[in-house]
């Protein structure tokens, strides 16, 4: 039963949602959350290796979560659940690609689609800076400060970094500096 409602969830999430993985994230929150297969502090973790690891970030998330909840099978039905959408979807518009992109309802329904990629991402990205700061909105707003210096010391590397030279910071660059951050601030300073 866990690997058939793997598939059906992940293949419902492949399939209605636009514009990549980062804007999958809240529908595979959502559906993780709502079947009790991690927690909000697990899929928070687990969003992060899975940015940090080579690959489509949806993919390695339906991977994780299929793994977690199904072993080796379930991983690899989550899997296949979330790209086969895609991969039909594309299979059709390369058949009929053409007449397909020079469909007005197309075109309008593809520019209104944009607006909400770009909500979810940037929902996204605020709720998880809330959650990784442990921003709490009481009578006083307490906050992680291992996690607001690693911020501002990766910010203040970066910018050095960008005066000294011409080139930005690789996508390792950055997972490494920021993982020796984590590891000096966490260990070396004490907890406020």
């Amino acid at each position: 039963m866990i690997y058939l409602l793997l598939f059906l969830e992940f293949f419902k999430i492949g399939l209605f949602t636009f514009g990549g993985g980062y804007a999958m994230i809240p529908l595979v929150k959502e559906t993780v959350l709502s079947h009790h297969w991690l927690d909000e502090a697990t899929l928070l973790d687990l969003i992060g290796v899975c940015e940090s690891t080579p690959g489509p970030i949806a993919i390695n998330m339906a991977t994780f979560i299929g793994s977690i909840n199904g072993g080796i099978l379930g991983s690899i039905i989550a899997t296949l659940g979330v790209v086969l959408p895609s991969y039909i979807i594309i299979l059709l518009i390369a058949k009929f690609l053409s007449k397909f992109l020079e469909n007005n309802y197309v075109k309008n329904a593809l520019n209104g689609i944009k607006p909400t990629i770009i909500a979810l991402i940037l929902s996204t990205g605020l709720l998880m800076f809330i959650e990784v700061f442990d921003i709490q909105f009481t009578q006083t707003i307490s906050m992680n400060y291992h996690a607001l210096m690693i911020f501002i010391l990766f910010v203040l590397i970066d910018h050095l970094y960008k005066k000294q030279t011409t080139r930005k910071l690789s996508a390792l660059e950055i997972i490494l500096i920021s993982m020796g951050l984590g590891v000096f601030i966490y260990t070396i300073v004490p907890t406020v």
